[in-house]
């Protein structure tokens, strides 16, 4: 499905935004709650059970970082469900991470009133901390709505919080380690005191620790306004899951060589300490360091409602877009924001925060995240054997197909040492899923997931929409910096056809040059072209047409670009059946690409297809008075220049020059040279003259530079 431009959600985040949000929702309840029942269970070695469960945690998250860089839209485990899945899938994964996500982010709001209570005094009212809990879920509520933006900038400040006064925690604490609390390091199995016994007693704590990791690819939800999220999501998580183990291994190094993993386990009356960031700060810098780790928990614990209420929100409204849920969540208001989504994700996490007890309801949702963290990695399996050339992730998951099985045995096995209660609560929300969807959905969808394709392999049918709106998306995403698309237009040939000259005789023409050029047969090249017309892959919008074929044992595209100004009828095709319909068009760019390369080749018709959707390109393809002005209406505007070597003009230095004797800025290239009516290949040996006009391309930066040395005539030939 693509999304009118004003539908889209604006692309605001940037890498270091996203590292804030991913950040900022690990480092929470694993840091400030979790590691005292972790010492119950493992003891000192509970260090080593958080170093397993990141490790674990790594297959699911390069998958969901694979699929965020394929599919970047609103919408996270919902939406890659659904494409690859099918809807009944996406309904599940849908309606179950948006309440796992509220209960976790009201259960990080309760659950900072034990750190709140070292702030304000133990004998505080607990409704005065369910208060202070809804005015910080309404008050980052406002927040969202101003727009993503402002919510990740609001993340920045308090992640950036967190991490200064934990490095500041590490830093002191390191200086006051006792090392006798590190034995023994592994805690004996009461029922088998081997050392397998004593390791599997570590592994089910890192079974345990391990939804501490779980909220980093949040992010994901919101990877339709990630700026590049091909560089931005890949990076962003990666960085911010080395930042939090380190964090955490340190961390949790202090508290066991401080407190001891005895004291962590029974120092609140028998119990685990409910703050045992704070209790070792206590030790070691008194009154004063227990209010300052206090308040970096209270921004840790808000920084992960602020991120909850931003990604959580994004699944209804990515549902409402597909139908599996009202219209109304869909709605976006003038500043791009899904209001009405934001409201009811809000309303919820209040709700939960004033009648239930999230603490218990988020741990059992937990094991929900799990069954989608699985579904996830066999959504990369069904992506990649649907053999769907537009599925084009800018990032893979490595080891593929291994990692992915070793991900669902993981999780598989994560579930399996939860208990049953968590897996009941878990095949619920399934069932409840599974009602809403017949109820309400199923009348209304239309649409079938990745997995239809891997049928058609198996004789079976498959579903053309998905494929379609994955070609939109590359669309969005624009090229590569190692797609040679400027290089393309620069090297085509340009073909001005005349009054009368039909499809086939500009096909005819088109595959002769090109059979001389690649030297093939024409024939088989006429043919190639056509049969793609006639069957509907030639795509066609406005009055353009791009017919394209790929072809072995070559090594760069190429391209034919012709202009018809009255127009020429072209019969297409449609996929589905034998029907066709006659268009008119004005402009047909004839495009051979490398045959080992689907994923570039469809990017390059990505960006032909939307330069010319553009409201200037009719006007200027056809008032463009020769091949040197249509390449340029093709080229993206700050990767070129033109310059008219005129006498007087701050570009007269080049004159009498060679081109390899010219110190261009480092990515520049000329390609282009009109001289007196006539394109000139331009190769290092010529020599530029007077009236000559060139096109150079490069880098934005490059081109900066280069017209900023032109105009400060600080272009000069090479020593």
């Amino acid at each position: 499905m693509a999304l009118p431009q004003h539908k889209r959600l604006k692309k605001e985040l940037s890498l270091f935004q996203v590292y804030a949000l991913a950040t900022g929702t690990t480092l929470s309840a694993g840091l400030f709650l979790l590691p005292s029942f972790a010492a119950a269970m493992a003891g000192p070695s509970l260090i080593v059970a958080y170093a397993i469960a990141a490790i674990l945690f790594v297959p699911p998250m390069l998958c969901k970082i694979e699929l965020a860089t394929a599919m970047p839209r609103a919408g996270g485990n919902y939406y890659f469900l659904d494409r690859s899945l099918g809807p009944v899938a996406g309904t599940i994964g849908g309606l179950g991470t948006w309440l796992a996500l509220t209960l976790k982010a009201a259960f990080a709001l309760v659950g900072m009133g034990a750190y709140i209570a070292l702030v304000f005094g133990s004998d505080t009212h607990a409704w005065v901390y369910k208060l202070i809990a809804v005015v910080i879920a309404v008050l980052f509520g406002f927040v969202n709505l101003i727009g993503a933006k402002s919510s990740a900038k609001a993340q920045v400040y308090l992640v950036c919080g967190v991490l200064a006064i934990m490095t500041l925690f590490i830093i002191r604490g390191l200086f006051s380690i006792e090392g006798s609390n590190f034995e023994p390091f592994v805690k004996p199995n009461p029922q088998d005191d081997t050392f397998g016994g004593a390791m599997q007693t570590v592994l089910a704590t890192a079974g345990i620790v391990f939804i501490s990791f779980t909220g980093a690819t949040k992010v994901i939800s919101v990877a339709e306004e990630v700026k590049d999220p091909e560089r931005n999501m890949p990076w962003g998580l990666i960085i911010s899951l080395i930042t939090v183990v380190v964090v955490y291994v340190l961390s949790l190094i202090v508290m066991v060589g401080v407190l001891g993993s005895e004291q962590m386990a029974t120092g609140d009356e028998g119990l685990p300490l409910k703050t045992p960031v704070a209790s070792a700060a206590a030790t070691f810098a008194g009154v004063g360091g227990v209010i300052i780790v206090s308040i970096a928990a209270i921004m840790a614990f808000a920084s992960v409602a602020n991120a909850g209420i931003l990604s959580s929100s994004r699944y209804p409204m990515a549902m409402g877009r597909d139908h599996l849920l009202p219209s109304t969540f869909r709605r976006l208001d003038r500043r791009g924001t899904p209001v009405i989504a934001i409201f009811v994700s809000v309303a919820a996490i209040v709700l939960f925060v004033l009648f239930l007890d999230p603490l218990k309801i988020a741990k059992l949702a937990s094991a929900f995240l799990l069954v989608m963290f699985a579904m996830l990695c066999l959504a990369v399996i069904i992506m990649r054997e649907s053999r769907i050339e537009s599925y084009d992730p800018g990032w893979k998951a490595p080891f593929y197909p291994w990692l992915q099985i070793i991900g669902i045995i993981t999780l598989c096995w994560l579930i399996v040492l939860m208990g049953w209660m968590p897996a009941l609560f878990a095949v619920g929300l399934v069932i409840v899923s599974l009602i809403w969807y017949r109820w309400y959905a199923a009348p209304r969808v239309r649409r079938h997931g990745a997995i239809y394709h891997v049928f058609e392999r198996l004789g079976r049918r498959r579903f053309e929409g998905l494929d379609i709106e994955l070609r939109e998306i590359l669309k969005e995403k624009g090229l590569r910096d190692e797609d040679p698309f400027d290089e393309v237009v620069a090297m085509a040939s340009v073909i001005d056809a005349k009054k009368g000259t039909s499809f086939d005789e500009i096909t005819e023409l088109v595959s002769e040059k090109f059979a001389t050029l690649l030297e093939r047969d024409a024939n088989q090249l006429n043919q190639s072209f056509l049969e793609g017309t006639r069957i509907g892959a030639t795509p066609v919008t406005g009055e353009v047409a791009l017919p394209h074929i790929r072809l072995p044992d070559i090594d760069i595209p190429h391209m034919f670009i012709v202009r018809v100004r009255d127009g020429v009828d072209i019969e297409i095709g449609t996929v589905a059946d034998e029907s066709s319909t006659t268009r008119p068009v004005t402009a047909l760019f004839f495009l051979v690409s490398p045959d080992d390369d689907p994923g570039q080749h469809l990017r390059l018709l990505a960006q032909l297809a939307g330069r010319v959707e553009q409201s200037d390109f009719k006007e200027s393809w056809l008032k463009a008075r020769d091949g040197h002005a249509i390449k340029e209406v093709l080229l993206r505007n700050d990767r070129y220049m033109t310059i008219e070597l005129k006498r007087g003009s701050p570009a007269h230095q080049l004159i009498g020059q060679a081109i390899r004797d010219i110190g261009f800025p480092e990515g520049c290239l000329v390609a282009l040279i009109q001289r007196q009516g006539e394109m000139i290949v331009p190769r290092g040996r010529t020599v530029l003259k007077e009236d000559d006009r060139i096109t150079t391309i490069g880098e934005p930066e490059a081109i900066r530079v280069l017209r900023k040395d032109l105009l400060d005539e600080k272009v000069i030939p090479n020593p």
